[in-house]
C-alpha cells in the first residue's frame, strides 16, 4: 500500500494521558516496519476552501483563531494547541490524496490509505468533537465528485460518525454507512436514521451489540451493505478506518480480532470492485497502540496477497435482528 503520511500531523500535542496523541502514528510506522512494500507519501494541506466545502466558514476561521491564541480544551475531550490547525489541515490534505490516488488508479498493492490526525469522523458542519475538527473524509469524499458522480463512505470504527453523516444525509450524491456500537459515544446512529430529502436513502446504520465479533460483522455486511451499496452504485468507497473495534481496544466491548480486520478490508474491497470503484482508507480512531498497529498493518499486508484467518460466520441473535430491521427499513427483502 501506499501510506499519506507527515510529520506535522505529529505536532499535535494531545498531552500524554489523552487517549489520542501522536504515539499512534508512531506506533503504526513502527509496525509497518516489518512489513513488505511499504510506501509513503507526503501531500500537501487541505486548502481552507476544501474544508469550507463541507464545514462552516465561520466555524473554520474560529478553530483557526482559537488555535493561533494557543488552543487549550475545546471541550473536555477534544484539544487544540498552536500547531493543531496546521496538523488538521495536513489530516484533511492526506484524505484528499488518498481519494485522489484511487481515482488515478492506485489500485491493489498501492491502494492509498491516508495515516492522519486529528482525526475527522466526529467533526459536524458546525462543531470540533470527539477528537476531532475537520472532517478529514468528508473533504476528501466532496473533492472527489468533482471526477464522480456518488461516493461511498463506509466507516468501521467503534463509534457513529456523527459528523460525517451530519454534513452529507441531506446530499444525495455521498452514501453513509457506519457499522459501530450501540450506545457508546456519541450516542447516535440509529438504525432508523436513514437520510432526509434528497439524502433519503443515503444513510445506513448498524448499530451493533456490544460484543459483536468477526462473523457478526460480516454477516452485516454481506447481508445488508452490499445489496444497498450495490444500489447506489458509487465511483469510489473511502473507508473510516478506526481500529477501536478491535477485541483489546481499551475503550470498546466489540470483538474484533486482528484478523477480522482483514475479513473487513477483503469484503469492502469485493464491494468496490463490483461497483467497479476504487477503494482508499482514512485513518480514524484506534488507541491500543498494539491493536492500532497490527490493525492497519493488516489492512496492508490484505493488499499484498496475505490471506486472514477465516471467521466462523455465527450472528447473535441481536446481529440478526438487526440485520433483518435494517433489510426491511431500505427495501432489501
Amino acid at each position: 500500500m501506499r501510506f499519506g503520511y507527515s510529520e506535522t500531523c505529529l505536532e499535535h500535542d494531545t498531552g500524554e494521558r489523552h487517549p489520542e496523541t501522536a504515539d499512534r502514528l508512531r506506533a503504526i510506522k513502527q509496525g509497518l516496519t516489518r512489513k513488505h512494500g511499504v510506501e509513503y507519501v507526503e501531500s500537501d494541506p487541505a486548502a481552507v476552501e476544501a474544508v469550507t466545502a463541507v464545514h462552516d466558514a465561520d466555524y473554520v476561521e474560529e478553530v483557526r483563531e482559537f488555535c493561533e491564541t494557543g488552543g487549550g480544551n475545546w471541550d473536555p475531550d477534544t484539544v487544540a494547541v498552536g500547531e493543531t490547525w496546521n496538523a488538521a489541515l495536513t489530516s484533511a490534505g492526506l484524505a484528499e490524496w488518498a481519494a485522489e490516488a484511487a481515482l488515478a488508479g492506485e489500485q491493489g498493492r498501492k491502494t492509498p490509505f491516508s495515516l492522519g490526525r486529528p482525526p475527522g469522523h466526529h467533526a459536524t458542519v458546525d462543531e470540533a468533537m470527539g477528537f476531532c475538527f475537520f472532517n478529514n473524509a468528508a473533504v476528501a469524499a466532496e473533492a472527489a465528485l468533482d471526477t464522480v458522480d456518488r461516493v461511498a463512505i463506509v466507516d468501521w470504527d467503534v463509534h457513529h460518525g456523527n459528523g460525517t453523516q451530519d454534513i452529507f444525509e441531506e446530499q444525495g450524491d455521498v452514501f453513509y454507512a457506519s457499522l459501530h456500537e450501540k450506545g457508546l459515544y456519541p450516542g447516535t446512529g440509529e438504525a432508523a436514521e436513514i437520510g432526509s430529502g434528497e439524502g433519503e436513502g443515503t444513510v445506513c446504520n448498524l448499530p451493533l451489540p456490544s460484543g459483536t465479533d468477526d462473523g457478526g460483522y460480516l454477516y452485516a455486511i454481506d447481508e445488508v451493505l452490499d445489496p444497498v451499496l450495490e444500489r447506489f452504485d458509487p465511483g469510489l468507497l473511502l473507508v473510516s478506518a478506526g481500529f477501536d473495534a478491535h477485541r483489546h481496544d481499551p475503550i470498546s466491548r466489540m470483538r474484533v480480532s486482528t484478523d477480522g480486520f482483514g475479513h473487513l478490508t477483503i469484503a469492502l474491497r469485493e464491494i468496490a470492485e463490483n461497483a467497479g470503484a476504487p477503494i482508499a482508507f482514512v485513518l480514524e480512531g484506534g488507541y491500543g497502540l498494539d491493536t492500532l498497529s497490527e490493525g492497519v498493518a493488516m489492512v496492508h499486508e490484505v493488499f499484498d496477497g496475505h490471506t486472514p484467518v477465516d471467521p466462523e460466520i455465527d450472528p447473535s441473535e441481536g446481529v440478526e435482528e438487526l440485520v433483518s430491521d435494517l433489510r426491511e427499513r431500505h427495501d432489501l427483502e
